[in-house]
């Protein structure tokens, strides 16, 4: 089942000071299925959005430290608060006016000097009591969404963001909840200060899984690309580290502000802790949350700039943290970093699941609608997919696949990948009962593994089937299916290697420069029984499936194109210009298509050509002590 565990609506104020209107409501409906309508590059609301295909599951995850302020600033005029300056530049429709609300809005959230505190507008109407007023909504509009019935077509969660970011270094966390049994209100940043998650945690045991009342609870984290190396600190006391185990089970491993598997840098030819050239799939060059701040197409502050790979916090990325794990182990006992995979959006414009490349409206109001998303977005990215394997759709039966870590996160398209690990017969694939039989004598993504009876290496199975593509989008095919393993050696000393179990990476596939047409064949669907050729019992390691579809154009590409500008081309740059006064001409400010000319060979990151993918939850081997 697909779905899409972080989105933003109107009740965020970063969604609704830029101009994006649609709340929790309007969000359901659109991962469902249905249209929404969302500002364009003016503030006006015109643009027209729909989903390809539907989500199966969603949980809107507004910024909680901030429910009571912005409903006081946004939806009740005859509010005293409502006319508090700070609001009514919330309001606006000048995009100089909301930047600078946002500012205070930072300000305000603790994520820039000063620690949090709330706004002025609070002494003048009560945010404690529209704090109550918006919680209550987010969990109304999720029971009215929720299909209980026999069809269970679709299932919400009443979540919330909790959104510390000291510094403007991300340490924030979507919170999930089970059922409709949820803690009377939220675990904010206003209350944990500085002591930061292990105070989240703490107290979402206190008003949660404590009471004995069906509450239960996870947080999960994102974008540890952006958190200056602070995400996945060493556990200062065992209860963190237990803490860490019961209420993070899988991460975030891919959204719009993009991918944090791992990191290569491809001008220089090295990566950060790894020689994967494919860790250069849509990684941001800045270490913090300030990677946001274009407008018009230039950068608005010095911490936005790029960070050398020998600056770059090797933990930002989740392979180097899952590594570390296992040398954690052996002086802990325990792997304190036992997460699975999933991905998702972080849509603010109330647009869950929206991360089709050829179907991309943007993820942030109007600051990255119709030309502002390649002026002042080019960097991000459509996000991605969390997938689970669930025994049907529906709250608790989604939430025990996350908590086990039968998960598996997506790029944007909609691959099918199983991963299982075990004593397995090396014709497996060829049995009728090839997945009951995967249960019965190994485990599933994000379990444990064991040696055979006969102190043999485990046997992996993996299938892999090709996204089957939309009524108007073909799905691309599989280029290659990976097997990537970490491992900790006898003398402490962590490794990794990447292993092709199928399929090529030179199979002549690509794309039409001047269509961005798929061109050649791939894999269209794969099973294989695989054993690790370098496989030590004495050795800790985990596995994970990382599937690599042919090359396709990437969102930028297709609406650089749609502009009369094609990255390809000779004449790029005449294009752009030309495009960008016509921009111009109707309202634009500054360069609008230059991005769109940028030449990949000088960028270690970016290129107009992609390979979407899809990660599988690890498997993890335990040696014996």
């Amino acid at each position: 089942m697909f779905g899409d565990l972080h989105v933003h609506t109107s009740y965020s104020f970063d969604s609704y000071l830029s101009s994006q209107r649609r709340d929790p409501w309007d969000a359901y409906d659109y991962a469902r299925g249905g249209t929404i309508v969302l500002p364009d590059a003016n503030g006006e609301q015109s643009v027209s959005a729909r989903i390809g295909r539907p989500l199966d599951f969603a949980a809107v995850t507004d910024h909680a430290e901030f429910f009571g302020q912005v409903n006081v600033c946004t939806l009740d005029s005859s509010k005293l608060g409502y006319w508090w300056p700070h609001c009514a530049m919330t309001r606006a429709n000048n995009i100089w006016l909301q930047l600078l609300a946002a500012n205070w809005w930072t300000h305000l959230g603790g994520q820039l000097e000063a620690l949090p505190a709330e706004s002025f507008a609070c002494t003048l109407s009560d945010c404690a009591e529209a704090d109550t007023e918006t919680w209550d909504k987010v969990q109304q509009a999720a029971e009215e969404h929720y299909d209980r019935s026999a069809n269970c077509e679709f299932t919400t969660f009443v979540a919330y963001e909790y959104t510390e970011a000291f510094d403007q270094n991300n340490m924030h966390r979507n919170v999930i909840f089970r059922n409709d049994k949820v803690a009377e209100q939220p675990v904010t940043v206003y209350d944990t200060g500085l002591e930061s998650f292990p105070s989240l945690w703490r107290q979402l045991r206190e008003r949660c899984t404590e009471l004995d009342n069906g509450c239960d609870v996870m947080a999960i984290p994102h974008n540890p690309n952006l958190a200056g190396g602070m995400m996945f600190r060493d556990p200062q006391t065992p209860t963190e580290l237990t803490d860490r185990l019961f209420f993070e089970p899988v991460v975030e491993l891919v959204q719009h502000k993009g991918a944090s598997e791992c990191r290569y840098d491809r001008l220089r030819g090295m990566g950060l802790g790894t020689v994967d050239e494919q860790c250069d799939f849509e990684q941001i060059a800045a270490d913090n949350l300030n990677m946001l701040g274009s407008v018009h197409g230039e950068v608005r502050t010095d911490r936005a700039a790029s960070v050398e790979l020998e600056s770059f916090a090797r933990r930002n990325m989740v392979r180097n943290v899952l590594k570390d794990g296992l040398a954690l182990a052996d002086t802990l006992g325990t792997n304190p970093f036992v997460m699975g995979f999933i991905g998702s959006t972080d849509t603010h414009s109330a647009a869950p699941g929206s991360a089709e490349e050829d179907n991309y409206v943007g993820h942030l109001g109007r600051r990255d609608s119709e030309y502002n998303n390649v002026q002042d977005h080019f960097f991000a990215n459509p996000g991605g997919h969390a997938v689970v394997w669930a025994q049907e759709n529906s709250r608790d039966s989604i939430f025990d696949a996350l908590r086990r870590k039968e998960t598996y996160a997506t790029s944007g398209t909609r691959p099918v990948l199983r991963f299982f690990a075990g004593d397995y017969a090396p014709d497996l694939c060829e049995q009728t009962d090839m997945i009951d039989t995967a249960y019965d004598q190994g485990v599933p993504m994000g379990g444990e593994v064991t040696l055979s009876a006969t102190g043999s290496a485990p046997r992996f199975l993996v299938s892999a089937r090709k996204d089957a593509g939309t009524l108007t989008s073909t799905g691309t095919d599989l280029q290659r299916v990976q097997i990537i393993k970490g491992w900790v050696d006898a003398d402490g000393v962590t490794h990794e290697r990447v292993y092709d179990i199928d399929g090529v990476a030179d199979n002549g596939s690509g794309v039409d420069s001047n269509t961005c047409a798929r061109v050649g064949s791939g894999i269209q669907q794969s099973c294989q029984v695989w054993q690790d050729p370098t496989f030590e019992s004495t050795e800790s390691a985990f596995y994970y499936v990382r599937l690599l579809e042919n090359p396709s154009c990437r969102w930028s590409t297709l609406q650089c194109q749609a502009a009369g500008v094609n990255p390809f081309a000779n004449s790029c740059e005449t294009q752009a210009a030309e495009a960008t006064l016509l921009a111009q001409e109707n309202g634009a400010s500054g360069d609008v298509y230059g991005k769109c000319c940028i030449d990949p060979a000088q960028q270690a990151f970016y290129a107009p050509v992609i390979q979407e993918r899809a990660w599988s939850s690890p498997i993890w081997y335990r040696a014996p002590e």
